[in-house]
């Protein structure tokens, strides 16, 4: 994903990108019911609405909005 490398206060370096890849399915920390990706999860962590959906519909009811 990124090619950008980080360099902790201790010197180790951490590739960011591939830290994400390996960890998109994995429930996030918080109250929002959410994975990395941003899916919104129910409580058994299965994905209820995966966030292409949720971008859609949000651009789909800007979109209707101006057109009135």
């Amino acid at each position: 994903m990124t090619q950008k490398m980080y360099k902790t206060a201790q010197g180790k370096l951490i590739d960011m990108g591939a830290l994400l890849l390996r960890n998109e399915n994995t429930r996030a920390v918080g109250n929002m019911k959410a994975n990395a990706r941003g899916d919104q999860l129910d409580n058994t962590n299965q994905v209820v609405t995966k966030k292409t959906e949720q971008v859609t519909r949000q651009y789909s009811k800007q979109v209707t909005e101006r057109k009135k």
